[in-house]
């Protein structure tokens, strides 16, 4: 008999420790991202979140995940495995740097706002990046939240209104460039 949900934690216990996960990286650094495990004895499925700055790099990633797997289903004879990937995010920059005013639109918001903007290099932005893929190329602007996914994320009513007056005076840039 095989145990599905064994056989999982083999292949979770199996990915790399120090490295390829977004608590060991940083900056530009790609990852994967277990976020989900669901299972019974006969089947388990594992759904994880795959990202990297380069959008060439994320097949490596895929492939990478997947003869992890492979190394750990050889060990089960009988076992078998479904591999499937979904693009569910890419560098929106690939996007945005062909329309750059946007981001000076953004810019331009945040300072009738007077807030500094300060642009950088975030690890996120799933929103951003698919609408940019769908044809509505989106930066993202901050949004006044602290801790960001972490157990103590919170925003103060302080910032949400700075966030707020932002996005009011980025609708008057967008009607005034119009």
């Amino acid at each position: 008999m095989l145990n599905s949900m064994k056989i999982a934690a083999q292949f979770i216990e199996a990915l790399p420790k120090d490295s390829w996960s977004p608590e060991t990286t940083e900056n530009r650094e790609g990852y994967i991202h277990p976020v989900s495990v669901e299972g019974a004895l006969e089947k388990t499925t594992i759904r994880f979140i795959i990202r990297d700055f380069e959008t060439a790099k994320l097949q490596i990633h895929e492939n990478r995940l997947e003869n992890i797997l492979k190394e750990v289903i050889a060990i089960h004879i009988g076992a078998s495995y479904e591999f499937t990937a979904y693009e569910q995010y890419r560098n929106m920059m690939d996007i945005i740097k062909d329309c750059s005013f946007i981001m000076k639109y953004a810019e331009e918001a945040m300072q009738r706002a007077g807030i500094d903007a300060l642009p950088h290099i975030i690890r996120g932005g799933t929103d951003g990046s698919r609408l940019s893929f769908m044809g509505m190329p989106c930066p993202n602007i901050f949004t006044g939240e602290m801790a960001i996914h972490s157990k103590h994320e919170y925003v103060s009513v302080q910032d949400m209104q700075r966030a707020v007056d932002t996005l009011v005076h980025l609708a008057q840039i967008w009607e005034e460039k119009a």
